[in-house]
């Protein structure tokens, strides 16, 4: 999406892309403006790449969409169908998919919006600012002030504010990202490839390089880094271990466990263990309960570390994080230097197929395992790998096979991603009509239509919930969505 007066780069689940003008009337997706004609070194291209020419690629749009609308199904239809939930330690479930989405699709906007910043101290003061609103959106919104949607009271103890989360984890990526595609594509000539196979990849060889040194210093950190022994004291009033003190025995160099990985040992000594996340899913493990992988009473003879809090979006794993994104500009540069379909294709499932199988062999080998809380090697590859079949599906299914009217809900989420992250995935909205009840704080409208429209008519709490979440979230927001998008209102940043 691009803002009417031309200025605006949107980043965060949307990073848009400037043009000049209005919007016009197909504008759920970002037009790719595509190279001369004629450069040099090249042929002309053939009439199907004059065709498309200014075309916007509304498969972008969808694929956001798609990434909030899983998010909100997990977050929301998670707790009664917890196998789509997070994964409690090794493996990849629907819910571990939302996060590389997001920094992938982030990846491909920022190829395309910052070709259209023509000076690299322009680019930079726009780069700057945006990771800085999205450090201070993902504090408030994650850092412990808010508590929506169920609690409406707001404030945070800030001995226990939580310091990083998804916004926090997506600046982060953005920033480093954003700033090597600066001073490549302002600084170098990359407008026109060279010949070979392998052109792509030479002129944007420094993001390349950016993403094999965050390799080599989360590689070389997760298995050198020695990790001694530590402990915490677990804070819930009125839970029989509330205020007891843990010791976690560990001691060890490369663990992957969730005792004594190097991922939660960083994030200890740079945050503090009273600025992690309180709730992992780990709670969930074998070792914590038998009702595993589904949420139970913790185990008599439970592992000292059950209990403990642990950051998932925490600083060495947003370094491996990196490479997400920088998968993510590798799929932009190749929809802007490539003007067929088939030559987008063919990079875009060729590498899907390529980092797909790299994630499955490292994890059925047992040589890395993949694993969404240390952000492994094999999940980036995995997820990345998955994240381009999509794009690719959709690009196919509505950019060329014009099979647009079904997924125009998506696109129209993903075109005002920024409004549906807060409002729903973060209960900001549900939290405003909470506050408007009838006697007791449970007896909003809210609770009423979840109780009396889903729950009551179809006899079952589960399938209440998950009915819910589809419909009077993200039905209800698709078509708010749709409507905002006619009146032309986006919500950026």
């Amino acid at each position: 999406m691009e803002s009417k007066d031309g200025k605006e780069i949107q980043v965060v689940i949307q990073v848009k892309e400037e043009e000049e003008g209005d919007h016009d009337e197909d504008n759920s997706a970002k037009k790719v403006e595509h190279l001369p004609e004629k450069l040099a070194g090249e042929a002309a291209p053939p009439p199907e790449a004059l065709k498309t020419k200014s075309k916007r690629v509304a498969a972008l749009d969808a694929f956001r969409g798609l990434t909030i609308v899983i998010m909100i199904l997990v977050d929301d239809g998670g707790g009664a169908y917890e196998k789509m939930d997070h994964s409690p330690w090794n493996g990849c479930t629907l819910a571990d998919f939302v996060m590389p989405f997001f920094l992938f699709i982030v990846g491909v906007a920022i190829a395309l919006a910052l070709k259209r910043v023509p000076r690299a101290v322009d680019a930079i003061r726009k780069i700057t600012i945006r990771t800085l609103k999205l450090i201070f959106w993902g504090i408030l919104l994650q850092g412990g002030y808010s508590h929506a949607p169920d609690d409406l009271s707001y404030g945070v103890d800030m001995k226990h504010i939580r310091w990083m989360g998804i916004l926090q984890r997506i600046a982060l990526v953005y920033f480093v990202v954003a700033i090597i595609e600066t001073f490549t594509t302002k600084l170098r000539k990359t407008a026109v490839l060279g010949s070979g196979k392998f052109a792509i990849f030479d002129a944007y060889r420094w993001q390349w390089l950016g993403g094999f040194v965050a390799l080599i210093i989360y590689i070389t950190t997760t298995y050198s880094l020695y990790v001694p022994d530590w402990s915490y004291v677990f804070h819930l009033p009125g839970d029989e271990n509330d205020g007891k003190r843990f010791m976690v025995p560990c001691g060890v160099r490369g663990s992957l466990g969730p005792a004594c990985n190097a991922v939660g040992y960083v994030d200890r000594q740079i945050w503090g263990i009273n600025h992690l996340y309180s709730q992992p899913v780990w709670i969930r493990s074998k070792d914590c309960t038998y009702d595993s992988p589904n949420a139970g009473p913790l185990r008599a003879d439970a592992a000292p570390w059950c209990l403990a809090p642990f950051e998932p979006e925490g600083f060495l794993s947003s370094i491996s994080a990196i490479l997400s994104g920088t998968i993510g500009v590798h799929y932009g540069h190749v929809l802007i230097h490539f003007k067929l379909h088939s030559e987008r294709l063919k990079h875009w499932v060729l590498m899907g197929f390529a980092l797909l199988i790299c994630g499955i062999i490292l994890h059925f080998t047992n040589a890395i395992p993949i694993n969404k809380q240390l952000y492994s090697i094999s999940y980036v590859c995995f997820t990345a790998g998955a994240a381009g079949l999509v794009l690719s599906g959709f690009y196919i299914l509505i950019d060329i096979w014009g099979l647009r009217t079904p997924f125009l809900f998506l696109e129209w989420i993903g075109m005002n991603a920024m409004l549906v992250f807060v409002m729903a995935a973060q209960g900001i909205f549900p939290a405003f009509i909470n506050g408007w009840y009838y006697e007791t704080p449970n007896n909003s409208l809210v609770h009423w239509i979840y109780k009396h429209i889903f729950v009551n008519v179809w006899h079952s709490e589960r399938l209440g919930t998950l009915l819910y979440v589809i419909f009077a979230e993200i039905v209800f927001w698709g078509v708010v969505s749709g409507i905002l998008h006619k009146l032309g209102i986006y919500w950026k940043l």
